[in-house]
């Protein structure tokens, strides 16, 4: 037996679920955006290690931050010390 709403027929039915589904789908599409971004955009994460050791070195002028209406971090010298030096 299946509830009703979870398909398309039943769906068809009960039109006021409609706004929910899409509140959830759209949650849920935000909730995997950001978490993608964060795995590839975050200097915290790091996927290749071998080819680069210390990737925090190319975050030094880059914005990572999502949103930052204040700041242009392209101007601000990074205050992490350079190990490389």
């Amino acid at each position: 037996m299946v509830m009703q709403g979870m398909t398309f027929s039943t769906l068809k039915k009960h039109p006021a679920l409609l706004p929910l589904y899409a509140c959830v789908g759209l949650g849920l599409s935000g909730a995997i955006f950001y978490v993608l971004r964060n795995a590839t955009r975050n200097p915290d994460v790091s996927w290749n290690k071998s080819s680069n050791p210390e990737p925090w070195q190319e975050y030094s002028n880059k914005q990572y931050k999502f949103y930052s209406p204040v700041r242009d971090y392209s101007k601000i010298e990074s205050p992490a010390p350079k190990y490389n030096e």
